[in-house]
């Protein structure tokens, strides 16, 4: 399953640091509060507020199949001329021994990949939107993406 998506957008900051980021490139609080936006939306339920990790940024939400959780990275393009990639991913909310033993990645509802696409691909923000699998990701065969999950 597809639970790993890429897409760019220049409507979001990639470029001022904020003195409560973890790091000084730790960008995607105000795309995950854009995402929460449109997810409530939809009538589905989020956290109030992103959380942050020292890569980015992550929310909860729920789903009929159960809670889950979105993670947003930025990766920088190569050249001052080139677009940066966000990169989000899905994983099931498991709690910490769930976690531990591989639970997040066990189990994602198609439902919770839907309801991220549908937000991501309806918006003109978004463009070069593709789904990856994880593995394929990993192994840095991006080109084996689909703008579908």
């Amino acid at each position: 399953m597809r639970t790993l998506v890429t897409f760019q957008s220049r409507s979001f900051n990639t470029s001022e640091s904020k003195e409560y980021f973890i790091n000084p490139c730790c960008f995607g609080d105000d795309l995950c509060e854009w995402l929460i936006q449109r997810l409530r939306e939809q009538g589905i339920g989020t956290d109030d507020e992103p959380g942050q990790e020292d890569f980015g940024w992550y929310f909860s939400f729920k789903v009929s199949d159960g809670d889950h959780c979105c993670v947003i990275g930025y990766r920088p393009g190569d050249t001052d001329e080139e677009d940066g990639l966000w990169i989000g991913w899905i994983e099931r909310s498991k709690g910490f021994l769930g976690s531990l033993f591989g639970g997040r990645s066990k189990g994602i509802s198609p439902k919770a990949i839907t309801a991220i696409h549908r937000v991501l691909r309806s918006s003109s923000e978004i463009t070069n939107l593709r789904w990856h699998e994880r593995s394929d990701f990993d192994r840095d065969r991006e080109e084996l993406g689909s703008p579908t999950p």
